[in-house]
């Protein structure tokens, strides 16, 4: 049976089912309790649970999350929420040096079953610090799991796959996407399962979060002029399922990546290294990336140039087929 909500209702309701599904599982973060959260995402957790396992803390996310890591070693399933992607960096030492770590430190001894939820990216019009793209310095953390729902339907399940890891597991929500409304069905997909959001033959998106509604608004643009793209959702950031990127570049012969983050050392280009290790042979073209810019994030009147939109998607795709990309450029 498949019901229609919002993602932000999605993660709502997942966030509920864990809570109804195993007493050890407690939420944590600046607002959350009474108010909800700024987006409202966790509405009305408080009132049905209580303050115990829904609980508001003060603005320090170092101490949120070293909070957590101590519960999580005393048998909790902690669920912390960092208000803004910008402000995560005051926990960035604990999430490096504790969080990713004492699993391996303690030989397997100890596990770390913490769920660090991080509204992510731009698009809403905010101040500085929140609007950043800051996946690549997790996914590049050994002892870190990073997923990015993209759809309602997984927002639901992967926040619930997440709580019930023994790992760490590093959420990046689409704040931009809260609002949008998709299906959600009765049965998961794998937790780090890349998955094909629209079949083609021209050539190949590969993306993950915000970025999937673009990329499929781009693949819906150029099949008006009788080109369709393949548009690939990681969902999983790490560990990377390239199985079905290779398999889609294998066949279209083109590849461009997409995402908001920068693209200076962005997951963009860890994608487009191992998609030519792997495909050099079946290339017709170098792989693009479309990415945010190498600045610090703009004021927001300024950030729908800064974020990757349609139009540039589609120059990347035009410039697969024009043999001057070989002489250099990006998009």
């Amino acid at each position: 049976m498949t019901r229609r909500m919002s993602i932000a209702a999605a993660i709502n309701a997942g966030l509920r089912a864990a809570l109804e599904s195993d007493d050890h599982v407690m939420l944590m973060g600046e607002d959350i309790g009474r108010l909800g959260g700024v987006f409202r995402v966790t509405e009305g957790l408080q009132k049905d649970f209580g303050e115990r396992r829904v609980l508001d803390t003060p603005l320090a996310e170092s101490a949120i999350v070293g909070t957590a890591v101590g519960l999580a070693m005393r048998g909790y399933r902690p669920v912390v929420e960092i208000q803004f992607d910008g402000f995560v960096y005051p926990a960035y030492d604990q999430l490096v040096n504790q969080v990713a770590r004492l699993h391996h430190r303690s030989s397997g001894q100890v596990r770390m079953p913490l769920v660090i939820r991080i509204p992510y990216g731009g698009g809403i019009g905010a101040v500085e610090h929140h609007s950043e793209s800051p996946e690549a310095q997790f996914v590049m953390t050994p002892g870190l799991k990073v997923v990015a729902p993209a759809t309602a339907h997984d927002a639901f399940w992967m926040i619930q796959q997440a709580i019930a890891s023994d790992d760490p597991v590093v959420v990046m929500e689409p704040k931009r996407r809260y609002w949008e409304s998709g299906e959600v069905g009765d049965t998961p997909e794998p937790l780090h399962a890349s998955q094909v959001r629209r079949e083609g033959q021209a050539a190949t998106l590969v993306t993950y979060g915000p970025m999937v509604r673009t990329c499929l608004d781009a693949a819906e643009a150029a099949a008006t002029e009788g080109v369709e793209l393949e548009v690939v959702d990681l969902r999983s950031l790490s560990p990377l399922d390239l199985g079905p990127v290779v398999d889609s570049v294998r066949s279209t012969g083109r590849c461009v990546v997409v995402h908001e983050a920068q693209r200076t050392l962005g997951l963009g280009a860890e994608i487009a290294a191992r998609v030519s290790e792997e495909c050099f042979v079946h290339l017709e073209a170098p792989v693009r990336r479309v990415t945010g810019y190498d600045l610090p994030y703009p004021p927001s009147r300024a950030e729908d140039e800064f974020l990757p939109g349609v139009d540039r998607i589609l120059d990347a795709v035009d410039s697969t087929t024009d043999d001057s990309v070989y002489a250099g450029g990006e998009s």
